[in-house]
C-alpha cells in the first residue's frame, strides 16, 4: 500500500520558520520525483517545490524561491521542505505528492493527506 504521510505543520508568526516532512512507503522511493503542493481545502493545489528522484534536481515556484528549500533522504524514504521567512500568503494546506515523472511535467500518482501551515501577521 502506497502511503505519503506529512508532518511538521503548525502556526507561526510571519517571519518564522517551519520544516515539513513527508514519509513515503509502498513504492521504490529512489525512482520517484517528490513534490510539495499547497492549497486551501476545496481549491486547486499549486506546486511549491519538486525534487527529482533521478538526479536530485530541485525546482521552486517563484513565490518561494530563496525562502524554501526542498531535500530528500533516500536512505529513510523522506522528503523535507524547510520554510523560512514565512509570510501570511504562505498559509495553506501543504500536500506531499509523488510520481515517476513529476518535476519536469506529469501529474501526481499519489498524494498525502496534507498538513496545515498558518503564518500569522
Amino acid at each position: 500500500e502506497v502511503q505519503l504521510v506529512e508532518s511538521g505543520g503548525g502556526l507561526v508568526q510571519a517571519g518564522g520558520s517551519l520544516r515539513l516532512s513527508c514519509e513515503a512507503s509502498g513504492f521504490t522511493f529512489d525512482d520517484f520525483d517528490i513534490a510539495w503542493f499547497r492549497g486551501a481545502p476545496g481549491e486547486e493545489r499549486r506546486g511549491v517545490s519538486c525534487i527529482c528522484g533521478s538526479d536530485g534536481s530541485t525546482y521552486y515556484a517563484d513565490s518561494v524561491k530563496g525562502r524554501f528549500t526542498i531535500s530528500r533522504d533516500n536512505t529513510k524514504n523522506m522528503v523535507y521542505l524547510q520554510m523560512n521567512s514565512l509570510k501570511p500568503e504562505d498559509t495553506a494546506v501543504y500536500y506531499c505528492a509523488a510520481a515517476p515523472i513529476l518535476c519536469r511535467g506529469g501529474s501526481p500518482a499519489y498524494w498525502g493527506q496534507g498538513t496545515q501551515v498558518t503564518a500569522s501577521s
